[in-house]
């Protein structure tokens, strides 16, 4: 239970938004930009009908599979949009496939496309009603990670009754956050179960909330978003807890992440390896290294056993001291201890490798890319290609873009250098809007709230849909 001190504080969350004007209602949205070019017309289909039959001799007797690598495929906004409203239309099985959306909506962001986006997701909308409530929650959340924060309001004020549920409600909100509109989010958290009594906020809800306030200049209310959990009911969980601890630590704020520790202790929640992870990044962000050394050779004799984000950490702060010898022996040490590179491992150190001139370990590190399936931006393995080629090692460079090739990176984003005087060299040349196809993950990320065990992709999305 929670220390009558800290029940205190509960009250105070009526104003954890200090510059928060409520607002009478939602926001909605701005009149939209031009629509897309109108796509050719697709077939129509009653909402839910399984299949629409397909009329001879158009791409419809395709089988789904080709359909859907089209679309994967497609680079031009405006065809992109066509084949995608043509095939969701079209077929059910089309609507089931929850990373073709992923990825057009991620590419037609890329393209500053927004109403590209809107147009692919409205035309979704007349399957609502004879859907599952994973595929409304799927269109809440894509518009949050278009950045379009007011559309995904209007579609979750729109939905059909059936599906005003605390999902598409904690769709909504984490729509909020991906747009930085933390007032829009206070709001919509007061207002909605305020409105919707159906809609009772979970502790998903709450750790959003936590996320939100992680992000505002002052954290402190953050810390009072627990006793009112446990006021409402519901009990915080570790992940209530790590991201608390990531917002401090994230924020050089180490005294309020002791008050952290010390709320896990009185609640017998047990730290986790993120738990410590969030401390070894506030350690190595303080340039504190050696004390990030002493926490894993403690987390390595007494748990939670470090992982692979542990030792990134730690290779990370090796390498913002110049001590790249360090970095290479954890690298090298990885297997030994269990784990296995990520992408986090070689966007920190590849770029040091190459800054230091040695291009074979950079070399070997593409091909532990490649041969470990581990997805990262086209951007780092360019900037080996480029180096390479200002070395004269053409082979070389010539053999990881034919890996990229066979791995589906783009040829935009990855190709043979000009041999000139004017290349760049062994700089890291900035990511391509194309990056956001091999959606890399950065360490980061295991700070972020993560209610469906890591490595999840779909959220809560992907039990239902």
């Amino acid at each position: 239970m929670a220390s009558p001190a800290a029940a205190s504080r509960a009250p105070r969350l009526s104003s954890i938004f200090s510059s928060t004007t409520p607002r009478a209602q939602t926001p909605k949205p701005a009149p939209a930009p031009a629509p897309a070019p109108a796509p050719a017309p697709a077939p129509k289909v009653a909402a839910g009908e399984a299949e629409a039959k397909p009329n001879a001799g158009r791409s419809h007797e395709k089988s789904l599979g080709r359909i859907v690598k089209a679309i994967f495929q497609e680079r031009d906004p405006e065809k992109l949009v066509s084949k995608f409203i043509a095939a969701s239309a079209a077929s059910q099985r089309f609507r089931e496939k929850h990373r073709v959306y992923e990825v057009a909506v991620a590419r037609l962001t890329s393209f500053g496309r927004h109403d590209a986006v809107a147009a692919i997701l409205d035309s979704q909308k007349p399957f609502l009603e004879a859907s599952t409530e994973g595929f409304a929650t799927r269109l809440v959340r894509l518009y949050g990670r278009a950045s379009m924060p007011s559309h995904a309001a209007t579609t979750f004020l729109d939905l059909p009754p059936k599906h005003k549920s605390v999902m598409t409600f904690n769709a909504l909100l984490s729509a909020y956050v991906n747009a930085r509109d933390f007032d829009a989010l206070a709001t919509a958290f007061q207002q909605i179960p305020a409105s919707h009594p159906t809609i009772v906020p979970s502790v998903y809800s709450y750790n959003i909330l936590i996320n939100a306030l992680c992000q505002k200049p002052d954290l402190s209310a953050a810390l009072d978003v627990i006793p009112l959990m446990e006021k409402c009911g519901l009990t915080p969980n570790e992940i209530s807890f790590n991201t608390l601890l990531n917002g401090f630590y994230n924020n050089g704020c180490f005294d309020d992440a002791k008050k952290v520790w010390e709320m896990m202790k009185e609640r017998n929640v047990e730290p986790d390896a993120k738990s410590y992870n969030a401390k070894l990044r506030g350690l190595v962000s303080k340039g504190s290294t050696e004390d990030a050394i002493a926490l894993i050779e403690r987390m390595q004799k007494d748990g939670p056993k470090p992982d692979t984000v542990s030792y990134n950490e730690l290779i990370r702060g090796y390498c913002k001291e110049g001590r790249l010898d360090e970095a290479k022996k954890v690298y090298d040490d990885l297997v030994k201890n269990e784990c296995a590179p990520n992408s986090g491992t070689f966007h920190t150190l590849v770029p040091h490798f190459l800054e230091a001139g040695d291009l074979d370990l950079a070399l070997k590190c593409c091909h532990e890319i490649f041969s470990g399936k581990c997805r990262v931006q086209s951007s780092l393995l360019q900037s080996v290609v480029t180096a390479l080629v200002a070395a004269s090692r053409m082979e070389e460079a010539k053999r990881i873009v034919e890996l990229g090739r066979k791995n589906y990176y783009p040829r935009k984003g990855l190709r043979m250098s000009p041999r000139t005087g004017d290349n760049m060299g062994l700089k890291m040349p900035p990511p391509t809007g194309e990056d956001i196809d091999a959606e890399a993950e950065t360490d980061l990320e295991d700070s972020a709230p993560d209610e469906e065990g890591e490595g999840c992709k779909e959220g809560e999305d992907s039990k239902n849909a």
